[in-house]
């Protein structure tokens, strides 16, 4: 009985433990990821470094300012570490800042602005507007079931338009704010900037299927 009851414990912490995701952690909001990732199940490393991407099996790329975290990338030596872990496959959700990351084109960006890729989409930056136009707005969500999400769109992008390999997953005011392609996932919000952890829940579920 002691043996089998030994098992049982050990069995149950080994599940309690979630999948290692990262959050860049290079600028943006970080720390409300690294919240969001713990609330979905996950267990959250920042990542800054190469050797520190290696160890994650998902990634979070935050909101921010985009033309910053892509010169930061280059700097820490990230940007091709980040390219080839996308192109291996490794599960990646980016929102605002991080959705202009993970395009393969941009419009209204800086000429030398370089992206990680990973979604055949167009996205046009700043497009809802100025810091002072945020505003927040519920998004029905394709794969989120218990009805919208709340959606805070601060300076957010949105989609000009999606390849044949991305799926639209929702709209706002007639135009794409979340867009999945495989194991990439991208929204125009922030889910981390509320009380809602199914998003992150969402992409979680991706980094365990991967």
């Amino acid at each position: 009985m002691t043996t089998s009851s030994t098992s049982s414990t050990s069995t149950s912490t080994s599940a309690s433990v979630g999948p290692v995701v990262g959050v860049l952690a290079l600028q943006g909001d970080v720390r409300e990821h690294l919240a969001a990732l713990t609330a979905a199940g996950a267990t959250p490393r920042q990542v800054r470094r190469p050797e520190e991407l290696a160890e994650v099996a998902g990634l979070v790329i935050p909101g921010g300012e985009s033309t910053t975290m892509s010169k930061l990338a280059v700097v820490f030596g990230l940007l091709e570490p980040l390219r080839e872990r996308v192109r291996a496959g490794m599960p990646v959700y980016g929102t605002c800042a991080g959705m202009i990351m993970l395009a393969d084109k941009i419009l209204d960006g800086r000429d030398d602005q370089e992206t990680i890729g990973g979604i055949d989409m167009i996205v046009r930056r700043n497009a809802f507007g100025r810091q002072n136009e945020s505003f927040e707005a519920e998004v029905e969500m394709r794969g989120v079931e218990g009805g919208p999400v709340e959606g805070v769109f601060i300076r957010a992008p949105w989609v000009e338009s999606v390849g044949g390999g991305a799926e639209v997953l929702a709209t706002f005011d007639g135009h794409t704010v979340a867009v999945r392609q495989g194991h990439v996932l991208a929204t125009s919000f922030h889910p981390e900037l509320t009380g809602d952890h199914r998003v992150h829940a969402l992409f979680v579920d991706m980094v365990r299927s991967a």
